[in-house]
């Protein structure tokens, strides 16, 4: 978004004189890099992004807001998860990079390791909460992700919908929900939120409880269990992201989401590439994604932006404006649990 120019986000901040005054305080208000940076990233001409993101909701919509503020030209290279952690790892090897930023999910840990990531400490990122930065600079979260249950409208009434994690343990729910299998935003994610969250006696007691429970694996991205749901395979999802339950609610289908606290509040984390071909213009892009303008471009693209000043087009789907507990799941909270999180899957409900 253009500096000066604000919208009425109707459904956000409303269209009141504050809810306007707000949004355009938030727009306009934003540090700015070095003009040396700036000439640096000029002069390089290119910057190359590895990324998870979706190319055609968010990757290209940045790219293009990007070029068209500093004239560079970004490129990309998009992948999902293993399969962009082995390349990141494998061209740091061959000393070969390619690209000067990357985005990711999971895995940041072994690239840390590896020594493929560059420390960064960008000047847009001093609001962002704590727990949204590596203390080290590596990485950086650009937008973030919550997971809650979902549920048919249609097969399950709002007044019996389950609003605990203890109300999935009636016998009723047996049979009659699904969760994706081996990722964060499905079983994986699921058991480490209950175990961080309950503590380690009190979480391993429930989720043997609800082992019982007969929950149904599926290997499909979450989403499309959301879509499964609401076609009415299955009646409750585990871990879907709340934004797309609301998305297709509003369209229409017979879905909500439940606000079951803490909700799995996860981070999607962009960095700086070590030895890249562009190191000032991947500095700059990075710049640019955590600016309140590219957190703009994130915010109506439909994804959450990480800056806590740049709100949700619907604040009431995230914890801090929405009312309810969310439980963050740091990158090392990740690496240090998944290998147990996924051994507890295949004990109790593979």
């Amino acid at each position: 978004m253009p500096n000066g120019t604000c919208f009425d986000h109707r459904g956000s901040l409303g269209s009141t004189a504050f809810g306007l005054a707000l949004l355009c305080a938030i727009v306009t208000a934003k540090a700015e890099p070095s003009q040396e940076l700036i000439a640096a990233a000029k002069k390089e001409g290119t910057v190359t992004w590895y990324t998870n993101l979706i190319v055609e909701q968010i990757v290209r919509p940045l790219g293009a807001a990007f070029e068209k503020k500093y004239g560079i030209k970004m490129a990309y290279w998009r992948g999902d998860g293993a399969e962009l952690n082995l390349k990141l790892l494998g061209e740091a090897r061959a000393r070969r990079v390619q690209g000067d930023i990357y985005s990711i999910g999971i895995g940041v840990d072994s690239l840390i390791k590896a020594g493929v990531t560059e420390p960064y400490d960008p000047v847009n990122a001093k609001g962002f909460p704590a727990e949204y930065k590596d203390p080290a600079h590596h990485w950086i979260a650009s937008n973030i992700y919550i997971n809650t249950p979902g549920y048919n409208t249609s097969l399950v009434q709002k007044s019996e919908a389950p609003r605990t994690y203890e109300a999935l343990l009636d016998p009723k729910w047996k049979g009659k929900m699904a969760w994706k299998r081996n990722d964060i935003s499905g079983a994986q994610g699921f058991i480490g939120n209950i175990l961080s969250s309950m503590g380690e006696e009190k979480g391993i007691a429930y989720l043997r409880r609800l082992s019982e429970q007969n929950i149904i694996s599926v290997n499909a991205s979450a989403r499309a269990i959301l879509d499964q749901v609401m076609a009415g395979e299955y009646p409750i999802a585990l871990q879907i992201f709340n934004n797309h339950a609301e998305i297709s609610a509003k369209k229409g289908a017979p879905v909500d989401w439940l606000p079951m606290e803490p909700v799995t509040v996860s981070l999607n984390i962009i960095g700086l590439l070590r030895g890249g071909p562009s190191p000032n213009a991947g500095k700059l892009l990075i710049e640019f994604m955590l600016s309140k303008e590219g957190q703009q471009v994130f915010r109506e693209r439909d994804y959450y932006p990480a800056d806590p000043e740049v709100p949700a087009k619907i604040p009431d789907l995230l914890p801090a404006t929405g009312g309810f507990k969310g439980n963050v799941m740091s990158p090392a909270m990740i690496a240090n649990g998944l290998d147990r999180w996924t051994r507890l899957y295949d004990e109790l409900f593979k």
